[in-house]
């Protein structure tokens, strides 16, 4: 099978004809439509954090494929069913954290496309029962970016506890971004998209935000606190500077969202005494939960969202991350097998 492989984190990935994987015992062979690429397989690929991935290995979580053969003792999918891989490969499924429904922080998980195989390739594996069902109704091509571009802003605008009216900063508006919008919207929050693009905040325009600033030629901070200040800023640019940016956009008893994750795992510095006097919060969201995903699914088969997303085929992986780098994407990449 073709595949994108990474072989060295200084190298472009190479497009490698590779066997195709074997399911093991509860787990299922799925062959690849469509893979989104997310920022996180740019730094998977560059070895930028911390942990990096075994070398050579295959990135990819926002895949969407149909399940050609079942592994030992599978009777939770059925050969020809359409599941998502996602971020989440598999999870203990017995720790603290599992049983209390956040099973995104088992720290035995498994990630698809870092610490096992991923979606770029034209078959993958998967545990059966990590491969979440995609309904009739949500196109592979949308359905893609939605298991992680979807599911992450949909959980950090659920972690934000966003309320009615309440003003929502959205910190780079592209892949996750435009996406986040949305969510805020559904839950009833006005939204602020702040990035450097015209052209991504047009789409955030045309996409229902309530203003747009442009961080490149205008202070965010300003411009937010202007508008009275965000009850929650909502960090998704690999930026440092961004993330110092969404704290100081709060107004008292806001709440800073961090979710995108800097090269080099960079420090974010927070005044002790604004954010005890301000009351204000600062919180991590880490994607979302096979739950949250099947939500994510249901809220766009009844047309609440709309992805953006341009066409490549696997072969043009390396230009399609140069792409992304250099701001050309508009919002998600959507690889076509």
């Amino acid at each position: 099978m073709k595949a994108a492989v990474v072989t060295d984190f200084r190298s472009p990935l190479e497009i490698q004809d590779v066997p195709i994987p074997e399911p093991g015992p509860g787990q299922v062979l799925v062959r690849m439509e469509v893979s989104g690429l997310c920022h996180t397989d740019i730094h998977a690929a560059h070895g930028d954090w911390p942990v990096t991935p075994s070398l050579p290995f295959v990135p990819g979580h926002e895949g969407i494929g149909y399940v050609e053969r079942l592994g030992a003792g599978v009777t939770t999918r059925s050969v020809g069913d359409r599941v998502a891989i996602a971020w989440l490969g598999s999870a203990c499924g017995q720790c603290r954290y599992c049983i209390g429904g956040w099973e995104t922080l088992c720290e035995s998980q498994q990630n698809s496309g870092y610490s096992v195989n991923g979606s770029f390739a034209e078959y993958a594996v998967v545990a059966a029962a990590f491969a979440t069902p995609v309904p009739d109704r949500v196109s592979s091509r949308d359905a893609g970016p939605l298991t992680c571009a979807g599911v992450t802003t949909y959980k950090a605008i659920k972690v934000a506890n966003v309320k009615p009216a309440e003003t929502v900063a959205i910190f780079g508006v592209g892949g996750l971004g435009h996406l986040a919008l949305q969510y805020a919207r559904i839950a009833g929050g006005f939204a602020i998209g702040v990035d450097i693009s015209d052209d991504k905040l047009a789409m955030a325009t045309e996409l229902g935000a309530d203003h747009v600033v442009n961080a490149r030629d205008t202070d965010p901070v300003r411009a937010i606190q202007a508008l009275g200040g965000a009850d929650v800023a909502v960090a998704l640019a690999a930026s440092p500077q961004s993330f110092d940016q969404a704290y100081r956009s709060l107004r008292r008893g806001g709440r800073l969202v961090c979710v995108a994750l800097p090269a080099d795992n960079a420090a974010l510095s927070v005044p002790i005494f604004d954010t005890v006097l301000s009351g204000k919060t600062v919180v991590g969201s880490i994607v979302g939960t096979r739950n949250d995903l099947a939500d994510v699914f249901a809220l766009h088969a009844a047309g609440r969202t709309k992805v953006i997303a341009v066409d490549r085929k696997i072969d043009e992986v390396n230009e399609s991350m140069a792409d992304v780098l250099a701001g050309r994407i508009p919002a998600r990449v959507v690889f076509q097998f």
